[in-house]
């Protein structure tokens, strides 16, 4: 039998339901820079679908590792954020942090180039905090929406599960906005053999609020104190053959020795009046925050000083989403950060089930007291016949919470899937290709050129366009190197 789509398969785009789709590349926001809304019909629908397309191996981050430790913070951050974790400078918080290529499946090998996934997991007194980020500032994308295109495009073809370039270089030839994410993926920094020698970023633009109510923009950066180590393709490859696990291994076994690997939490702190000023939009996560304007400002050490007991338990189950917030925290109107908070969540529920967060390696050290009941996998129950509110059988409990709350935010706008106003594609990928030395700007000129000279020409043609916008002497000298591999290959 025939399993395909019985069908005639129209000519364009629809959603599950044989709905005609007509805008498959922006979400429905309050104007451009505004919130996505709940009634996105297509947008639930296409991210739903694509969360559950594995199981039960996560759709991206299947392999990792992980390790416990702390985080201690410098001072008080009390001007800046009510976080509980922090304000005292004595006080440590457990942290649980789940290092993970993007792409491969479990087997697959440490070094293949490739973002990794940086997740850390604060047990705080006022509920689980997660910062889900990569080891990389900036992402392919700046709309959710987009993100099972990205992904399906690095993933193997769906008919021979063969993994193609010409795939994915097509998919970011029509996608300028990938341009920024491309130098610094084929840079030196795409290609690592161990997790301690990695920076963190948060990606995402979040929002910290005070106990005043005052509102800002942060980023969140981690700092390896071990000091930044990369390797070229070449080593990667060799070692993906002999040593996939390296990076698994290497974390693992220097824990283990009593080498304890740290990093330190630094944020860029924006006030969110500023944004008209500047030349790019803060809350696109294809962007970064010029240093010079927005300097790094350290808050804390984190440290990994303890091995899990127990891999699938401890690692597999680890539940992650960029929407575990705390007091004092704000999820900003960032598109990705919009979609990724409903996105993780969704996955977990389906990869292991509604009660995920009763899982030891996901459950909350301060009280949990809600009328939720039962579902599957439910772990820890609650013997309370009164599971509804507002009620009198029980006194009105549980009441809600007394914690700072920030003030009503304004925001208007016509309700229309449109892009953002300021997308300046390809000026911060000019300025961080200008910022390589030579040696590193040929490495990472050589490592596109060995994928790209396969696509077909027109794919070509359109992603060296994007580098001519970017940077004269990039384009050029991409160009020059697809061409001596297509004349070494003939």
């Amino acid at each position: 039998m025939d399993r395909r789509n019985e069908k005639k398969c129209c000519n364009y785009l629809t959603d599950s339901l044989g709905r005609p789709i007509p805008n498959d590349t922006n979400s429905l926001t309050i104007g451009s820079n505004g919130p996505v809304l709940l009634q996105d019909l297509h947008f639930i629908d296409k991210l739903s679908h694509f969360d559950r397309e594995r199981i039960p191996e996560r759709v991206v981050h299947a392999k990792g590792a992980g390790a416990f430790g702390y985080f201690q913070p410098y001072g008080c951050m009390s001007d800046y954020t009510c976080a509980e974790f922090l304000q005292n400078p004595n006080c440590k918080t457990k942290v649980f942090v789940r290092f993970s290529t993007v792409i491969g499946s479990k087997g697959s090998a440490d070094t293949v180039r490739d973002p990794r996934g940086f997740a850390v997991k604060f047990y705080t007194t006022e509920g689980i905090y997660d910062i889900v980020g990569n080891d990389l500032p900036v992402f392919f994308i700046r709309d959710g929406i987009k993100f099972p295109d990205v992904i399906h495009s690095l993933k193997p073809s769906p008919d021979n599960n063969l993994r193609d370039p010409q795939r994915f270089w097509d998919f970011v030839s029509l996608s300028p906005e990938a341009t920024h994410m491309i130098t610094w993926l084929y840079s030196d920094r795409g290609t690592i053999k161990d997790y301690r020698h990695v920076d963190g970023f948060g990606v995402n633009t979040y929002i910290w609020v005070n106990a005043c109510g005052k509102r800002v923009y942060i980023k969140y950066h981690w700092k390896t104190q071990q000091g930044l180590q990369t390797i070229d393709r070449f080593e990667a490859e060799h070692l993906s053959g002999t040593d996939p696990d390296v990076a698994v291994r290497n974390l693992y076994e220097s824990i283990a020795n009593g080498c304890y690997p740290s990093w330190e939490l630094c944020v860029q702190v924006m006030d969110p009046d500023l944004v008209e000023c500047l030349d790019f939009d803060p809350l696109d996560d294809t962007k970064i925050w010029p240093e010079d304007q927005f300097p790094l400002m350290p808050i804390g050490l984190m440290t990994l000083d303890c091995n899990p007991e127990n891999f699938f338990a401890e690692v597999e189950q680890a539940a992650f989403c960029p929407g575990n917030i705390v007091p004092g925290v704000e999820l900003s109107a960032d598109k990705m950060l919009q979609g990724r908070s409903f996105s993780y969540f969704d996955t977990q529920r389906h990869r292991l089930g509604p009660n995920f967060a009763q899982l030891p390696i996901n459950r909350s050290i301060s009280c949990i007291n809600n009328n939720q009941r039962d579902g599957a996998s439910t772990y820890i129950f609650n013997p309370n016949p009164i599971n509804y509110s507002p009620n009198s059988l029980n006194c009105g409990f549980p009441k809600v919470a007394e914690v700072c709350q920030s003030e009503p935010e304004c925001v208007s706008g016509y309700i229309a899937r449109i892009p953002i106003k300021n997308p300046c594609d390809f000026k911060q990928a000019g300025e961080h290709y200008e910022s390589l030395t030579c040696e590193e700007r040929c490495r990472l000129v050589d490592n596109i050129a060995v994928e790209l000279y396969k696509c077909n020409q027109d794919i070509i043609n359109r992603v060296l366009c994007y580098f001519y916008k970017a940077h004269q002497e990039f384009g050029e000298q991409v160009e020059c190197a697809v061409n001596y591999y297509r004349q070494c290959a003939n």
